[in-house]
């Protein structure tokens, strides 16, 4: 059966904090409820956008998360989503894990038109079999159910699939699938998150992933 990757998007494969940082201040300010300049949103990066604005504002208060919701989306797919970088790395290794035979594949919380976008935008959309993110109404937004649902479609067995990822959410939403998973430190996530996560490895630039992958799924 095939071997597979699987890779987060923000904070994996492109650098776009300061992206979703703007939109997220343009949203808080569209409701009237400003965030201070120099808060630290780097968490903001890898969670469903609903649970972002449930933490800064009143979890309860559907309204008004919908509202800052809708008004982030405004703002970040009017070209707010455009405003990043490749790794520098990936798309190297993006084509030697292709070269070498792997599936290679996105799961991202982000909305899946928005990644389609990003990584065209980019020239990397071709690198990949398929591109998966959330769909309307939040469904497929957590990595628990989007990975299940990447492996189903695509008929990917767990023993041979990892994930690579920055963030704790990335680990779980794996691990939760009976996938092995590699936390990457040159994202938004910091080795404490992903250790405590249990990360199955720890990449520290682009070029180690084919090893530990390799390692991964045909230990010594």
């Amino acid at each position: 059966m095939t071997r597979a990757v699987l890779f987060d998007l923000d904070g994996t494969l492109v650098a776009s904090g300061p992206s979703i940082i703007a939109s997220i201040h343009h949203a808080m300010q569209a409701i009237g409820r400003p965030l201070y300049p120099d808060q630290n949103l780097s968490w903001v990066v890898g969670p469903p956008l609903r649970d972002i604005f449930a933490r800064l504002l009143d979890p309860a208060d559907s309204e008004q998360i919908e509202a800052a919701s809708a008004a982030y989306r405004g703002h970040y797919d009017g070209g707010g989503l455009l405003q990043v970088a490749p790794y520098p790395g990936i798309a190297a290794v993006l084509e030697t894990f292709r070269a070498e035979g792997f599936a290679v594949l996105v799961a991202t919380s982000k909305p899946a038109h928005a990644a389609r976008r990003i990584l065209t935008h980019l020239g990397l959309a071709d690198k990949f079999r398929a591109i998966y993110g959330a769909a309307g109404g939040g469904a497929l937004a957590h990595k628990p159910e989007l990975i299940a649902y990447v492996l189903a479609t695509q008929g990917l067995d767990p023993a041979r699939t990892v994930m690579i990822g920055d963030r704790s959410f990335d680990i779980s939403g794996a691990h939760a699938n009976e996938l092995r998973a590699i936390g990457v430190l040159w994202g938004y996530g910091d080795s404490a998150e992903l250790e405590q996560a249990g990360a199955d490895a720890l990449a520290e630039t682009p070029a180690d992933l084919l090893d530990q992958v390799a390692h991964l799924l045909h230990p010594r």
